[in-house]
């Protein structure tokens, strides 16, 4: 097949990459830098996103596209201007891929679109599946709204698509390493009052879960890309201190994760209970189910 991947250099990109052209696709990744970039035999940048590139000219059909651009959400402080810049960056991938579908001749099947679970906002006591169509309240769920409503557009071209509703990706890169750091220093803890959930999944199953949608006729609309088993974060921090064979004692109080991070504390003192009840009845085998066995491959290898 020939994929295209917006996205394709970072941390889920370069996985998912490198796990098509094993399964001997042809990759299109696309970039604001191509020339940073050497293209091989499986794999070939191209420019997009500034008005010198026109990669509809270069590309004459595609069967699949993977949306995964977008500014990280824990890379800095959510001044309001973050915030906008989050925002607007998904959005502006998101018209990219809908502008180069209306211009290729043959259009692709599908369209795997990133998302996250914040379109759930955040409950103790409420569990999510996809059948919760309302979005929650706040920042991320505005976000993650405005991002679908955008990409839901590729459909009026006769486009299968596809969210997938990202949870906590754990891998050797993202967010895991600085959840570690605590640990590895001896001074690791319930975040918080350690009751709020965590909906996790290993970087291995989202890379499954994507290569599951794009070859699944059937699988269409959200679908949450999160572990079947979340944890509450005293439950995860116990289990990822027994991974590192460090203590889980010294907990880090919600006033001091709010007065360091502002808004952006939200990620860790906030969460949501996520089932991935369509990829379970659709038949997707998660390869690590369990948390325990998730964070030995990772701090294993």
């Amino acid at each position: 097949m020939k994929i295209a991947v917006t996205g394709g250099t970072g941390f889920v990109g370069k996985q998912l990459t490198n796990h098509l052209v094993l399964e001997g696709h042809e990759v299109y990744v696309l970039t604001r830098s191509p020339e940073k970039h050497k293209d091989t035999t499986n794999i070939k940048y191209i420019g997009w996103l500034k008005p010198e590139y026109t990669p509809g000219s270069q590309l004459d059909e595609l069967d699949a596209i993977v949306n995964l651009a977008g500014e990280s959400l824990n890379s800095g402080r959510w001044t309001e201007e973050r915030k906008r810049s989050i925002l607007e960056s998904r959005i502006k991938a998101t018209e990219g891929i809908l502008e180069l579908v209306k211009k290729l001749k043959k259009k692709p099947e599908v369209l795997v679109n990133a998302s996250a679970v914040g379109f759930y906002g955040n409950s103790m006591t409420e569990t999510f599946t996809e059948k919760t169509t309302a979005p929650g309240s706040g920042f991320l769920a505005n976000v993650v709204t405005e991002w679908e409503k955008r990409a839901s557009q590729a459909a009026d071209e006769g486009v299968r698509t596809v969210y997938l509703r990202f949870g906590i990706i754990l891998g050797e890169e993202g967010a895991l390493p600085k959840m570690a750091i605590p640990y590895k220093v001896m001074a690791g803890g319930k975040v918080g009052t350690g009751e709020q959930w965590l909906s996790w999944i290993h970087i291995d199953d989202v890379v499954g879960l994507i290569d599951f949608a794009i070859s699944n006729k059937e699988v269409v609309g959200p679908v949450n890309a999160t572990a079947p088993h979340p944890k509450r974060n005293k439950d995860f921090g116990k289990t990822l201190g027994d991974a590192l064979n460090r203590p889980h004692w010294l907990p880090a109080p919600s006033f001091a994760i709010k007065t360091a991070l502002g808004d952006m504390s939200t990620l860790l003192l906030d969460g949501q209970h996520v089932i991935p009840k369509k990829a379970i009845a659709y038949g997707y085998d998660f390869k690590y189910p369990e948390l325990k066995s998730a964070l030995q491959d990772i701090f294993n290898d």
